[in-house]
């Protein structure tokens, strides 16, 4: 496991963002998967606009969303849907061929499940994953108590992920589930990066990189991921008592 630790929001963003257009630069038909949420917001923006500006082509990328609010409409702008449609999918101009999000409004999940299982499968994996970390250390939908060997799977949330999701919404939504991909898959990955800033996220970190690995903290997996890079601000660096590479 790698640390990196930025200066400022903008600076880690940025960074997050030369990863995804490095690896397409790369490797053209790259798969990857990223994350919505605050952690992840402006990486996606800055993705969009340096792509534009520097004549990125993704045509022959495969872009995938790690998870979704079940029962929530695609065009409700809580959802990750929206979240990802109009941040990276309109503005690179992704046809609906190259990108797979789950169906929040499917009669049957686990369906959707194995739909993702699959195309990652045929995919040959991803290539690149770029998650945040929740305030119960939480990936996706990944809760307290979930398992290192599951693959895509519905989930049920935890009350901290209810609460805390709240903000995404512009009224009071209910929250129950949602699917998500799982960490067999984010293991099996061939880079995962995770993001995280500001003071408040400064304890999950910590708990993350220094303590015990352990499905009770979902993100100290990424302890065991091979090719794993942290990036973080200094605000969220602040707890941190060990050596890294860095």
């Amino acid at each position: 496991m790698k640390l990196e630790i930025f200066s400022d929001y903008n600076s880690l963003s940025d960074h997050a963002a030369e990863e995804v257009i490095s690896l397409v630069n790369r490797k053209p038909n790259a798969v990857f998967c990223l994350a919505s949420g605050d952690s992840p917001r402006l990486a996606c923006k800055l993705l969009a606009e340096r792509s534009i500006r520097e004549e990125i082509d993704f045509s022959q990328s495969t872009f995938i969303g790690l998870d979704e609010w079940l029962g929530i409409p695609p065009d409700n702008e809580g959802s990750c849907h929206y979240f990802f449609r109009h941040l990276v999918l309109e503005p690179l101009q992704f046809s609906d061929e190259q990108f797979y999000m789950f169906d929040a409004l499917t009669s049957n999940p686990r369906e959707e499940c194995r739909k993702m299982d699959e195309l990652i499968s045929a995919r040959d994996g991803i290539d690149l994953m770029i998650v945040g970390i929740g305030m119960n250390g939480h990936i996706g939908f990944n809760e307290p108590g979930t398992s290192f060997e599951n693959l895509s799977h519905v989930a049920d949330l935890d009350e901290t992920t209810v609460s805390v999701g709240q903000k995404y919404f512009d009224r009071p939504m209910k929250l129950s589930q949602g699917i998500t991909i799982g960490f067999k898959h984010l293991l099996q990955s061939r880079k995962l990066i995770l993001l995280a800033n500001g003071n408040k996220k400064a304890g999950v970190i910590k708990k993350a990189l220094e303590g015990t690995v352990s499905t009770a903290f979902p993100a100290s997996v990424v302890q065991q991921h091979p090719n794993c890079v942290v990036m973080i601000d200094e605000e969220a660096a602040t707890l941190l008592s060990k050596n890294y590479s860095r």
